[in-house]
């Protein structure tokens, strides 16, 4: 099936012990949930790769007769339109000095979905990834010319294996299962209770 656009792109940070959702102060927003919506200009791209790797090469009867399977080791690259400032020194592991500086500290487990669509937009596909760590790996800051030049929140995402997912990075939902449950979804993904639904992002 062929996916279109990108919808929404949701954030949390979980508790590296317990894997538990971080809400209010520790977290990124109260219920813990983060959309990033188009009040802050939304996300432009998130590019996975890695999903799926080759295995090694098995030979019998002088020809190759199978491969050992391999876990996928999935990555993203991220491109926001403007986050906010507090929200990426949180996603980054950044501690602040109490003087306006921050100051790189023990990088958080980050969880992640990235919804978009069947190409009619009838239908919502999600990647789920509920355990990884965020890195800004550079910023190109450039001069304004004519034009205003505009630098984005690019940043690199490296998901790692989720024991309950069988250690496997990644998991994929999509609302075109009759058994889809949005809500089971986001306590799979990062481990939020029933009890706390996730805001409406704005304009949607």
């Amino acid at each position: 099936m062929a996916i279109a656009g990108l919808k929404l792109i949701t954030l949390a940070l979980r508790d590296k012990e317990t894997g538990a959702l971080l809400t209010g102060e520790a977290g990124l927003s109260e219920n813990g949930l983060f959309p990033v919506t188009t009040k802050m200009l939304g996300a432009k791209s998130a590019n996975i790769t890695n999903i799926s790797a080759n295995g090694t090469a098995v030979y019998g009867n002088n020809s190759k007769v199978d491969q050992t399977q391999t876990k996928g080791e999935p990555s993203v690259a991220l491109d926001f339109n403007d986050l906010p400032f507090d929200i990426k020194q949180k996603l980054l592991g950044r501690v602040p000095d109490g003087k306006g500086g921050y100051l790189q500290g023990d990088r958080p487990r980050v969880a992640m979905t990235i919804e978009t669509q069947n190409v009619k937009r009838t239908h919502s596909v999600y990647f789920g990834f509920a355990n990884g760590e965020v890195q800004e790996t550079a910023a190109n800051v450039q001069t304004d010319t004519n034009n205003e030049v505009r630098v984005d929140d690019a940043l690199t995402f490296t998901s790692f294996g989720v024991e309950e997912w069988n250690n496997e990075a990644m998991k994929v939902y999509s609302d075109i299962d009759e058994k889809f449950d949005k809500t089971a979804m986001e306590a799979d993904v990062f481990g939020a209770k029933a009890s706390a639904p996730a805001p409406t992002p704005a304009g949607q």
